[in-house]
């Protein structure tokens, strides 16, 4: 599906209810808690498809912070993007590790370069697609991916999703996606290394109520506990058992216990460290004072001696939570990135570090979060080279770090060789673009690097620019003799962008301004447009007015639209200045295309027949399909000419796709046309074209295929230069390929005879000549091609000769990317009438 289809104008989510949203929000939780699951992978998420259609929104994702995946939160339907395949396609996308990924889906592997292996797989309920579910693990060199199974457990878990949201659809809830859709982030499962044991302790009985996990840390089994504190008691240090059982009296006393510390030793030998937290109940339920104490025991393990140990250590550690920001840093730490631990925990270490606030650190980070491999780098702090490791798993990772003089790790990434102390204070360098500004530019210009046509860049940069920015509307107008002409626009009504159209460049306003001035315009509020531009109706509520100007030279200007109010970050407006460069560009250079184009394909249309003779026994009919890819023209063609001995044939393919190709087709249909004319034998007609093609030296070479049909007698005289062989439809259906000896290609050799071939024809036989184009598909051999044809042509109907060319072209013109030319003649042969007999005088 495109993001412009519109084959039915309804969308499958239903009216606005909060009940639905939240039973879909935990459908969504529990389908990426399943992926992960099922496939063994570190991350999973969902997309839903909008409510316009023309994007896939971040739904859901486990494992992988959506704040890690920047501007991959919106996705366009058309874009070359696993997710949007598997929507498209309704298939499993399945790529085993990052070279896949690059050799099937470039623009995924320039915009998140790291070792990983994916797969996508369609969100379905019956004939609805509702969007894609995909998970990420890292991969292995020599791994195969997932298996089999795995894929099929994965779908099984995306088709309970799409049955889930259907059958909320069916009731009316809303479980719909718009570009403000907040996803739903989900932690996966980990083991804790922490346990709390609840208790309710009775002071006046002795009674102490425990549950299952309380006395599995003392040891005991849950029906080995009698249900008394002394037996708990027992269980302790010996030197701590005091202190326990003074814990009453000063739970009494105090009101609450706060971690008190006691020892209970292992089976094995040692002891484990616990603590007591507790508090004595105001009042019980039916309101008498009883002396309770409710409360937990607290077991950290090993964790209070793994810090303490860490604390001790010259060297840096700390951790990271899924988002990037610091949960733990020890003094060491502290002292090497010589900043307060207060600034530093609960926020990304490039946002408190200045140094470390270049990309390429960043998408470190990013490196170990997607692969869940480890990193290491090199990093330049005010006063030395730092040596940073990194170490992830589904919850975070860990970190080290050390001066870089002492030893480095192995797979540490040197950067720049490490200099001498000192260096520019970090304060005067300027504030770098951010990670995903960086790719989002990556990825719009690899998208228009593809565009060919102004109408197919316009279709880029809806498609990529409104997800990555969260906008409604977009409308992009050229400059044409000094005036704005609307060129493409999405989502806007006509009553607002009439304003614009035909506007003078000197005349004022929002669009011109922008564009003569070169600065971007950036309107947050209805309020502020109004204020500014009073004259004018506020069709959204902010505005981007963006100049597309390329060498210097204003090419058009893009109108971005917001249907809520849009506050343009500092980032935002960096972006979308790279982004209008990049635009102008591409629209300045598919401009001259079209302009080219338009003039190549008027000098082809030109050298070709714009009306087929007409003649007794003999209907003829003639098509040519340009290609659809490509800036280039074919020399493809096809002619009819009426001659005394009946009607000639041919179709014929100059070599190359260019003018030059073009013209020389030119030349040799026309000498093709005056030596049958004149009333050469065919043979004759070939071999003197042939000689005239390389006295004309053109360096290119022709194919051909030449056919004079005699009506009287129904005999056709072929001849073949190269070319491929006419297929021959019988009266009764049966259809052959006529494999009639040939000479070589015209412009190959002087002195060469090409043969000519009788062929008796019978009344109700049609006969087909064609180009390559028809047969030819990419990775299939050109007699499968050539067998197709002739199927299509035995099994099609015959009743309208323009019917049957389009038929057999039908297939032809649904594809999107066909590279070559394609000219088909096709001719019914009905038997002469008898000449009328002179009346006596």
């Amino acid at each position: 599906m495109s993001s412009t289809d519109t084959r039915s104008s309804t969308h499958p989510f239903g009216t606005t209810s909060a009940e639905g949203a939240a039973e879909r929000d935990n459908a969504l939780t529990d389908a990426v808690l399943k992926a992960v699951e099922v496939t063994g992978s570190h991350a999973a998420s969902v997309f839903l498809i909008s409510r316009n259609r023309h994007t896939l929104v971040l739904a859901a994702a486990a494992g992988m912070p959506p704040s890690l995946l920047g501007g991959w939160r919106r996705i366009p339907v058309s874009s070359p993007i696993p997710v949007a395949e598997a929507f498209r396609s309704r298939r499993t996308v399945h790529l085993v590790d990052a070279e896949e990924t690059m050799r099937r889906f470039p623009q995924l592997a320039v915009a998140l370069p790291y070792p990983f292996g994916s797969a996508s797989v369609p969100v379905t309920a019956g004939q609805e697609t509702f969007g894609s579910m995909a998970v990420v693990w890292a991969s292995k060199s020599g791994g195969e991916g997932l298996t089999k199974a795995q894929r099929r457990h994965l779908r099984t878990a995306a088709g309970r999703l799409g049955a889930s949201l259907a059958e909320l659809n069916a009731r009316g809830a809303d479980i719909g996606c718009d570009m403000e859709t907040v996803p739903v982030e989900v932690p996966v499962p980990s083991a804790s290394a922490v346990r709390v044991g609840l208790f309710d302790w009775n002071l006046g009985t002795g009674a102490l109520e425990a549950d299952a996990t309380l006395c599995s840390i003392f040891g005991l089994a849950p029906d080995e506990y009698d249900g008394q504190a002394a037996t708990l008691a027992a269980k302790v240090h010996p030197a701590d058992r005091p202190g326990f059982q003074a814990a009453a009296r000063t739970g009494v006393e105090e009101g609450r216990i706060l971690a008190q510390c006691m020892r209970v030793p292992e089976k094995g030998g040692g002891h484990r460290t616990v603590e007591l937290w507790g508090r004595v109940p105001e009042t019980a339920a039916d309101g008498e004072a009883r002396p309770h104490l409710v409360g937990g025991v607290l077991d950290l393990g090993s964790g209070m001696a793994a810090v303490a140990a860490i604390e001790r250590l010259t060297d840096g550690f700390f951790s990271l939570d899924r988002e990037g920001c610091v949960t733990y840093a020890n003094h060491s730490l502290v002292r090497l990135m010589r900043v307060r631990r207060e600034d530093l925990v609960g926020r990304r270490p490039w946002d408190v570090l200045p140094w470390l606030a270049e990309p390429a650190y960043e998408d470190r980070f990013r490196a170990a979060r997607v692969s869940q491999q480890p990193v290491s780098f090199l990093a330049q702090s005010p006063d030395q080279w730092l040596v940073l490791s990194l170490r992830p798993d589904a919850q975070g990772m860990t970190g080290w770090a050390a001066p870089a003089g002492q030893p480095v790790p192995a797979g540490t990434e040197p950067g720049s060789p490490p200099a001498e102390a000192g260096g520019a204070a970090p304060s005067s360098r300027p504030a770098p673009t951010r990670l995903g500004a960086i790719y989002r530019v990556l990825q719009m210009s690899s998208a228009l690097t593809e565009a060919v046509t102004a109408r197919e860049v316009c279709d880029v940069v809806a498609d990529q620019l409104l997800p990555a920015v969260g906008g409604h509307r977009l409308a992009i107008y050229v400059v044409h003799e000094r005036h704005m002409r609307l060129m493409s626009q999405r989502g806007y009504r006509e009553s607002f962008l009439e304003r614009f159209e035909g506007r003078a460049l000197h005349q004022g306003g929002p669009l011109t301004g922008s564009l003569t001035s070169g600065v971007p315009l950036f309107i947050e509020s209805r309020e502020e447009f109004l204020r500014a531009y009073p004259e004018l109706h506020a069709e959204s509520s902010s505005f981007a007015f963006l100049p597309l100007i390329a060498s210097s030279r204003p090419v058009g200007a893009c109108i971005l639209g917001f249907d809520e109010v849009h506050r343009f970050s500092d980032e935002e407006r960096s972006l979308l200045t790279a982004l209008s460069g990049l635009i102008a560009q591409a629209l300045e250079r598919a401009r001259l295309y079209d302009a080219e184009f338009t003039l190549a394909r008027g000098l082809q249309n030109a050298l070709l027949p714009h009306l087929l003779p007409t003649m007794p026994g003999v209907r003829v009919t003639g098509r040519y399909l340009p290609g659809t890819r490509g800036m280039d023209i074919g020399g493809d063609w096809y002619d009819a000419i009426p001659t005394d001995r009946g009607v000639v044939l041919v179709v014929g393919d100059v070599e190359g796709h260019n003018v030059a190709a073009a013209a020389t087709m030119g030349q040799v249909r026309s000498a093709v046309r005056a030596f049958a004319s004149a009333g050469h034998r065919p043979s004759d007609v070939i071999a003197s074209t042939n000689r005239l093609l390389l006295d004309l030296a053109p360096g290119l070479l022709a194919s051909c295929c030449y056919v004079l049909i005699e009506p009287g007698p129904g005999v056709a005289h072929v001849v073949r230069a190269g070319h491929c062989p006419p297929l021959l439809r019988r009266p009764d259906g049966h259809t052959e390929i006529l494999d009639l000896p040939g000479g070589p290609l015209l412009g190959v050799e002087r002195t060469v005879e090409y043969p000519e071939s009788e062929l008796s024809l019978l009344p109700g036989s049609v006969l087909a000549l064609y180009t390559d184009g028809l047969i030819e598909t990419r990775g299939s051999d050109i007699g499968v091609g050539m067998d197709r044809l002739r199927t299509s042509l035995a099994h099609a109907r015959v009743g309208s000769l323009d019917e049957l060319a389009d038929a057999l072209l039908r297939d032809a013109r649904q594809s999107p990317n066909r590279l070559d030319d394609i000219a088909l003649l096709l001719t019914r042969y009905t038997h002469a009438p008898p000449p009328t007999p002179a009346t006596a005088g």
